[in-house]
């Protein structure tokens, strides 16, 4: 059964076309990992067919009755609303029944033999709507799902502009699956989610009967998950059977076809068009040459699929600092409250240190506790003599109305409009991107820009608070290999041990000292 159908979907920005001429259908029960490099539209394509976005071309036919359920990455939780505010918000369509039940009742004090028997008849199908979709269980419905992610620690009276990152993708995925819906469209959903919370997604997932389709660039968690890839790239969209490994094992096969009857054809091309101009002006041989010249103009040009700038990462560093780089006693740190225990660690030049655990115990507040953004509660951090610190942040401060050069270019006012454009199109950025505002891009690329501004500055310590989140393949392999060159100090936040378990010289679990693990 065809759960989604699109047929020839186009849509661009300006004269970047995203997609050209994409058909394809989902089938119930299919379970699809959508992938492609930063910036090809992964996003754009559930904005499109959720309705957010109108193609410029194309049908998008969804099966009737269906109800979509989509974790967008970019969801803005309203200050104000509470945790349970936000989960009882899956039952708004409940809620919204039982109102139309009360002014039917309102309405029955007035009514007629008839119209009380149609009112009671129209109310008798609400009620069992209600009771079909076990509306008086829904605060039970809460407590568990808020039990699974450990929500009920935070409380559910918690306001949700108070949240990490982590902690808000965990209050809208719990949100999701409280809604039940009959396909899962899930953007990015393990950017911010310890390992705790990814595994409990993976079961879920593996259990999960319905379709769904899920952005990654987590090819551990991909291959886990998925029956089926679709594969966006050069705006088109390609289907294939089975997990990551088996796709690259076939697309890199495909391209290895493609480029040797490229070669063979070119060759070919090039001996025709030599045999035509030789033997075109002479008169016994001008009939081969016409055939031949023919030939070619009949010919179904094979053309190479254009590659996306693979990003290459080099950071700059600094004169060397003292052995000591930093080191903390009996360091407390929070907010209104304490979140740690008493804190004595002690970093050296040249270590990289991860840091790990669950979401909100504290692992950006220590970063930024150490980097005196936020004042700690008691006891003290000292950093050596000579540091230049680089700071990467979990996610993009401002608005990002400026575009990329004017963005790079606020923090190196000396650059020239050629050394900017180098700098960035290095990052993997092409000339599009680089004209862009920050703010249109995807997640990977805006990762790309802020990485793009750090690289440029020396630094003896890098401190990054989950650089990997949005980062595809490509990317995420050429940080890794930058890091390992770096002979600085870095100190880092991450949750794919597959990144960091040969990069790290110490790992230190956060859940041992965190007053909320």
């Amino acid at each position: 059964m065809s759960i989604l159908s699109v047929e020839n979907l186009s849509h661009g920005f300006g004269d970047r076309a995203i997609f050209r001429d994409v058909t394809f259908r989902l089938l119930a029960g299919e379970h699809i990992g959508l992938i492609g490099a930063n910036g090809e539209g992964k996003s754009t394509f559930f904005n499109i067919i959720t309705g957010h976005l109108m193609p410029d071309e194309g049908t998008i036919t969804w099966a009737k009755h269906v109800r979509v359920g989509y974790l967008d990455q970019h969801t803005v939780l309203k200050p104000g609303m509470t945790i349970r505010d936000v989960l009882a918000s899956a039952f708004s369509w409940l809620y919204e029944k039982e109102e139309e039940i009360n002014a039917i009742c309102d309405k029955m004090s007035d009514a007629d033999e008839d119209a009380m028997n149609e009112l009671m008849e129209e109310m008798g199908v609400l009620q069992e709507m209600l009771e079909q979709h076990d509306f008086y269980s829904i605060d039970t419905k809460i407590d568990e799902i808020g039990r699974a992610f450990e929500l009920d620690a935070l409380g559910f009276d918690r306001d949700v502009s108070e949240l990490s990152g982590g902690q808000r993708t965990k209050v809208l995925l719990a949100k999701l699956l409280l809604e039940k819906p009959d396909i899962l469209l899930l953007d990015e959903p393990t950017n911010y989610l310890d390992e705790q919370h990814i595994d409990w997604l993976k079961r879920y997932l593996n259990d999960y009967e319905n379709a769904f389709i899920l952005i990654s660039h987590d090819i551990p968690f991909l291959n886990s998950v998925v029956n089926v890839i679709w594969h966006v790239e050069n705006a088109t969209l390609t289907r294939y059977p089975g997990d990551y490994d088996h796709f690259l094992e076939v697309y890199e096969m495909r391209r290895g076809q493609i480029e040797a009857a490229y070669n063979r054809q070119q060759q070919e091309i090039k001996e025709l068009k030599d045999f035509v101009a030789r033997n075109k002006s002479r008169v016994a041989t001008r009939n081969m040459a016409m055939s031949r010249q023919k030939k070619l103009d009949k010919m179904d040009v094979i053309e190479l699929v254009k590659e996306n700038p693979k990003p290459e990462f080099s950071f700059k560093e600094a004169r060397v600092p003292s052995r000591v780089v930093v080191e903390s006693k009996d360091l407390v740190i929070g907010y209104d409250r304490p979140l740690s225990r008493p804190l004595n660690i002690k970093i050296e030049r040249g270590q990289k240190v991860i840091l790990k655990g669950a979401n909100g115990i504290g692992k950006t507040t220590l970063l930024r506790s150490i980097l005196g953004q936020i004042p700690v509660i008691s006891g003290s951090v000292t950093l050596g003599d000579y540091l230049a610190i680089g700071y990467f942040e979990q996610e993009l401060s401002g608005e990002g109305t400026k575009t990329c050069m004017d963005e790079f270019w606020d923090e190196y006012p000396s650059y020239t409009n050629y050394e900017v454009r180098s700098a960035l199109a290095k990052c993997g950025l092409t000339t599009k991107h680089i004209e862009s505002q920050v703010r249109v891009l995807s997640g990977g690329e805006q990762a790309k820009v802020r990485l793009c501004k750090l690289m440029n500055r020396e630094s003896n310590l890098l401190i990054l608070d989950e650089p990997t989140n949005h980062l595809d393949v490509d990317a995420k392999a050429e940080l890794h290999r930058a890091l390992s060159e770096y002979k600085g100090t870095v100190l880092m936040v991450c949750h794919e041990p597959e990144f960091y378990e040969d990069l790290a010289t110490t790992v230190i679990d956060c859940s041992e000292w965190s007053l909320l693990a």
